[in-house]
């Protein structure tokens, strides 16, 4: 019967040829992580605005509502009532939905901030990487022709 070849010494082998510097993944791993760090940081605050948003929407139509369900003398007292329940919320909703906007827009800006940084950040680890294997190239490439 044939047995399978054990292509683990191969492997080995293959990766030993290609070292890997391991500061440069050391330094990517850590920058992704302050990365996401940052930007978890700029979700957890747009989140938290957005509940205290919503949390005074809710409450602002709950006092008027029971403004709005008070007993009253005459009929069309209700109707007052709601007309005035209706408008306060009209004016609630553009209110709130422009806070709910302000927040979407600095999350925006700081998400383009962060990216922006991040890149300029990988580039330059791009460069100072190419600039050292480069100059390991070199001294190989002039260490095998001395001999």
């Amino acid at each position: 019967m044939t047995t399978a070849q054990d292509f683990t010494k191969v492997f080995q082998d293959m990766m030993a040829s290609f070292p890997v510097d391991q500061t440069a993944m050391k330094d990517a791993f850590k920058s992704s992580a302050s990365l996401a760090e940052k930007m978890s940081k700029v979700a957890l605050e747009a989140a938290e605005k957005s509940t205290e948003i919503s949390a005074k929407w809710t409450k602002d139509s709950l006092v008027k509502a029971s403004e709005a369900t008070a007993a009253k003398e005459e009929a069309t007292d209700y109707a007052k009532a709601m007309t005035t329940f209706a408008s306060s919320q009209a004016e609630m909703v553009s209110e709130h939905m422009a806070a709910f906007a302000e927040v979407a827009k600095k999350v925006q800006m700081e998400t383009v901030e962060l990216m922006l940084a991040a890149g300029k950040d990988l580039s330059e680890d791009a460069t100072a990487a190419v600039k050292k294997a480069t100059t390991e190239v070199q001294a190989a490439a002039k260490k095998a022709t001395a001999k």
